[in-house]
C-alpha cells in the first residue's frame, strides 16, 4: 500500500478533478437509496446514514466483484455493504441486494430490474465521491425515467486519501473516472458530459505522469 498523503506537485491537478466529479446536488427525499458497489466501504456508510436521516426508506445495494474488491469483500460488494448495514442498525426489511452488477450500467439496470414491482420515481445515487458525475450520466442514459440525485460522504479530498490510505490508487482511479466520462459517452453507455479545459489539462498531466492502471481499454 502507498503513502496517504499527495504529492505535492500533484495536489492542484488531482483536486480540480476531484471538483469536478463532485456534483453538488441538493438532497431531497426519494423513493430509494442506491448504493453502488466499490473498494471503499464509506459507501456503506453514508447511505446508512442517509436512510437513518431519512432520506429514502428502501435501500439496495448493487455490486458484485472487481479485482480492486474481490480481496476486501469476498463474497461480493453489496453482500458486504449489507452486512455493514445490519451491523449499524438499519432492519433487513428495508435493505434489498443486488449482487450480480459488474460496472456502473449493470448497477443502474439490474438495480432497476430489482425494483419493478415497485413504484419508483426518484433515486438518491450513492458512490465514491469522484464517480459521481459518471454514475449520475449512467444512470440518466439507462434509467432515464427517474429523477436522479448524487451523493457521497463529504470529505477534503486530503481526507479523504488518508481514509483511503493509499494516494497512488486515488490517483489512479481519478483518472481513470475522468477518461471514462468521454469514452462511455462515445460509447453509448452514458449522456455526454461537458469537460472543461482546466480538466482535460488535469486528467492529461496526471496521466502523463502514469497514473493509467485505471483507464479503460480505448
Amino acid at each position: 500500500m502507498g503513502t496517504d498523503e499527495l504529492p505535492e506537485e500533484l495536489r492542484e491537478d488531482a483536486r480540480t478533478l476531484w471538483d469536478y466529479h463532485d456534483l453538488h446536488h441538493e438532497l431531497r427525499r426519494c423513493d430509494v437509496g442506491v448504493g453502488l458497489g466499490s473498494h471503499d466501504l464509506g459507501v456503506a456508510d453514508h447511505v446508512v446514514d442517509l436512510h437513518a436521516a431519512g432520506w429514502f426508506p428502501l435501500i439496495v445495494f448493487t455490486g458484485a466483484n472487481a479485482p480492486t474488491t474481490a480481496e476486501r469483500f469476498p463474497r461480493g460488494e453489496a453482500v458486504h455493504y449489507r452486512e455493514h448495514a445490519l451491523r449499524r442498525g438499519v432492519p433487513d426489511a428495508d435493505i434489498l441486494v443486488e449482487p450480480n452488477a459488474t460496472n456502473t450500467a449493470e448497477n443502474i439496470e439490474f438495480t432497476r430490474k430489482a425494483l419493478e414491482h415497485r413504484e419508483v420515481r426518484s433515486i438518491l445515487l450513492v458512490s465514491k465521491p469522484y464517480q459521481q458525475r459518471r454514475a449520475h450520466a449512467t444512470a440518466e442514459k439507462v434509467w432515464p425515467e427517474v429523477d436522479i440525485v448524487c451523493s457521497s460522504q463529504r470529505a477534503p479530498l486530503e481526507d479523504y486519501v488518508r481514509a483511503i490510505g493509499d494516494a497512488d490508487r486515488v490517483l489512479h482511479m481519478l483518472v481513470g473516472d475522468t477518461q471514462r466520462i468521454t469514452l462511455y459517452a462515445e460509447r453509448g453507455f452514458a449522456v455526454e458530459q461537458h469537460v472543461p479545459d482546466d480538466v482535460d489539462a488535469a486528467y492529461r498531466r496526471l496521466r502523463a505522469a502514469g497514473y493509467t492502471d485505471r483507464l479503460a481499454p480505448e
